[in-house]
């Protein structure tokens, strides 16, 4: 099993800047992947950005790349989102979420924290 939490969300302005952060415990030595999802409000959750937990190789989305950095922590079990340049259209609640394998779902999901950003 492996536990995820997030933290950092909250409320800023256009064009402001935002970091969340997922801490990770239980059996984190088994990630192979964590991503980063949002949800906007009546939108499907959608995947923003990953990274390999071993080799740090990343991809993002369209709509995000060059804004939001997405980088880890192994040492101390976490993975964060740096969110630049921020628009109303970010404003979601943001997931971390890890699986095991390359061709295996997300199992592991944290709680989620809300971002909104004011016009």
């Amino acid at each position: 099993q492996v536990q995820l939490v997030e933290s950092g969300g909250g409320l800023v302005q256009t064009g402001g800047s935002l970091r969340l952060s997922c801490a990770a415990s239980g059996r984190t030595w088994s990630i192979y992947v964590m991503g980063w999802f949002r949800q906007p409000p009546g939108k499907e959750r959608e995947l923003v950005t990953t990274i390999t937990w071993s080799g740090g190789s990343t991809s993002y989305a369209d709509s995000v790349k060059g804004r939001f950095t997405i980088s880890r922590d192994n040492a101390k079990n976490r993975v964060y989102l740096q969110m630049n340049s921020l628009k109303p259209e970010d404003t979601a609640i943001y997931y971390c979420a890890a699986k095991l394998g390359a061709r295996m779902e997300y199992a592991y999901w944290g709680q989620g924290t809300q971002v909104t950003v004011s016009s």
